[in-house]
């Protein structure tokens, strides 16, 4: 009679899971062996998700902002829109998401949302979506600062501060606009500066 005592790790290659257990038989009197057991699951790819919301966006103005899939198989798809993201279109996609995956194969849990506001923005659709407008940033070195965002592409976006200049001759220091470039490894974050003036 053989009796599993403990799972010692796990692995996971191309959707099976391999495992090592110590089992005990009573026929080498309580000595233990080592056995090995693999087994085939199904687990989601980001890819796929991916690939289903893209189709979803064909034709519409909202963008992906991302897809994580947890190993548990817990899908988080996030979208956004520059007038925002409306509640029933999070519920057309999370319905179109469920009829391409087969729920008799994978087990999962979805959640579809917007990019909350406020929140650090990820791709470079934000960016745009927010020129002209006031933005936070956080540089690698620790600087924050706040300023308006003038523009952005692929490789950097810059941003219109305002800092004091005592000019010769002036008693007081004045307000001057000053560009400043980041690329975006030079940065932790940039996120929409919310304002209650």
């Amino acid at each position: 009679m053989l009796n599993i005592l403990f799972f010692s790790y796990y692995f996971v290659v191309e959707q099976i899971i391999y495992i090592f257990a110590t089992e005990t038989d009573e026929r080498w009197r309580g000595n233990q062996a080592p056995l090995f057991y693999s087994y085939t699951v199904y687990m989601i790819e980001k890819k796929t998700i991916c690939e289903i919301v893209e189709d979803w966006l064909k034709d519409k103005d909202y963008f992906l902002v991302e897809v994580t899939v947890s190993p548990d198989d817990k899908i988080v798809v996030e979208i956004d829109h520059k007038d925002g993201v409306w509640i029933e279109d999070c519920v057309e996609l999370s319905r179109y998401i469920e009829s391409r995956l087969n729920r008799d194969a994978e087990d999962f849990e979805l959640e579809v949302g917007s990019a909350g506001i406020g929140q650090p923005f990820k791709v470079l659709q934000q960016y745009m979506n927010h020129i002209g407008e006031e933005v936070e940033v956080l540089t690698k070195d620790g600087r924050k600062l706040s300023g308006v965002l003038k523009e952005a592409d692929e490789q950097h976006f810059t941003v219109t501060i305002q800092k004091k200049v005592k000019e010769e001759g002036m008693k007081r220091p004045k307000m001057v606009d000053e560009d400043l470039n980041f690329t975006y490894e030079e940065i932790k974050y940039t996120k929409y500066l919310i304002s209650f003036k």
